[in-house]
C-alpha cells in the first residue's frame, strides 16, 4: 500500500511538472506581440513608410570596403547600392520587378532579374520582418521552443511563406528583438540557405531598426557585413527609383 501511495505520488509530481513547463511555453501569438511591441508597436511600424540606410559594407572578412545605401517604401519597394572607385552595384524592386547593375561584372546596363531572385528582394524589403501581419501575408508561424544562438537560449520560430520560402526566426529571450534569421529556398533549382545575424538596434521613426548586420551560407566563414551609420525614417522617396530605368548607354564618341 505505501509503495503504491509512493509510485502515485511521484507520477503527480512528475505530471504537475510537465504541466508546469508545458503552460510556461509562450505561444505564436504570445512572441509575435513581444516582437512588434519591442520595435516600437503596432502604430509606430504602420506609420514608418520609408527607411534609408547608410553605411558600409565589409567584403573578404573586412579587407575590402564599400559604401552602402538601401532605401525602402511601402509596400514592397526596395534599393541597394554598393559602391566602390566609381562604380555602384545595385539591386532594386518596385513590388513586382526587380533588376540589377552588375558593373564589378563588367555589366554596367540595367538587367532583369529573374522571379527566384526577386522573391529574396521581396523578403528585403520588408520594413516590419517576417512575423509582423503574418496571417494577412499569407504565412504560417510555428513556435519551435528555444535554440542556442551564440551562447543566447533563443526563441525559435519557423515561418513558411505564401511564396514557399521557409525562414528560421530566432528571438532574443530578453528584448524579442530578432538576432538571426535562416532562410531556406531554392533559387535556380538550387537549395540555399542564407544565415543573417542582426544586432546594435537604433531606434528611428520610432521604430528600432538593426544596425549591425551579418549575411552569408549557413556556417561560411566569410559572410559580408553591413554597418549601418546613418538611419532615416519616412524620408521623400521617388517611385522612379525602384523602377526599370531602360538601357543606359554607355557615352559615344564624338565624331
Amino acid at each position: 500500500m505505501l509503495l503504491r501511495l509512493l509510485i502515485a505520488v511521484i507520477c503527480a509530481l512528475v505530471l504537475s511538472d510537465g504541466f508546469a513547463q508545458e503552460k510556461s511555453q509562450p505561444t505564436v501569438d504570445e512572441l509575435v506581440a513581444k516582437n512588434i511591441e519591442a520595435k516600437g508597436g503596432a502604430s509606430a511600424l504602420r506609420e514608418l513608410g520609408t527607411l534609408r540606410l547608410t553605411g558600409k559594407l565589409l567584403v573578404q572578412e573586412g579587407q575590402i570596403q564599400l559604401a552602402f545605401l538601401q532605401v525602402k517604401k511601402r509596400p514592397d519597394e526596395v534599393r541597394t547600392e554598393a559602391s566602390l572607385q566609381g562604380m555602384t552595384q545595385i539591386e532594386a524592386c518596385d513590388g513586382k520587378e526587380g533588376w540589377k547593375v552588375s558593373p564589378f561584372f563588367g555589366r554596367r546596363d540595367p538587367e532583369r532579374m529573374s522571379a527566384d531572385d526577386v522573391k529574396a528582394l521581396l523578403e528585403d524589403a520588408e520594413m516590419d520582418g517576417p512575423l509582423a501581419d503574418w496571417q494577412a501575408k499569407g504565412n504560417t508561424v510555428e513556435y519551435l521552443g528555444t535554440e542556442d544562438v551564440d551562447g543566447t537560449p533563443a526563441h525559435k520560430l519557423k515561418v513558411t511563406r505564401k511564396n514557399g520560402d521557409v525562414s528560421f526566426v530566432y528571438l532574443d529571450p530578453e528584448h524579442f528583438l530578432e538576432i538571426r534569421v535562416v532562410t531556406q529556398r531554392t533559387r535556380h533549382g538550387a537549395y540555399e540557405e542564407v544565415e543573417t545575424d542582426l544586432g546594435d538596434y537604433e531606434k528611428a521613426g520610432g521604430v528600432f531598426v538593426p544596425t549591425s548586420i551579418e549575411v552569408g551560407g549557413k556556417g561560411a566563414p566569410d559572410k559580408q557585413r553591413i554597418i549601418i551609420d546613418k538611419v532615416e525614417a519616412n524620408v521623400p522617396l521617388d517611385d522612379t527609383i525602384f523602377h526599370f530605368p531602360g538601357q543606359i548607354g554607355l557615352p559615344q564618341p564624338q565624331r
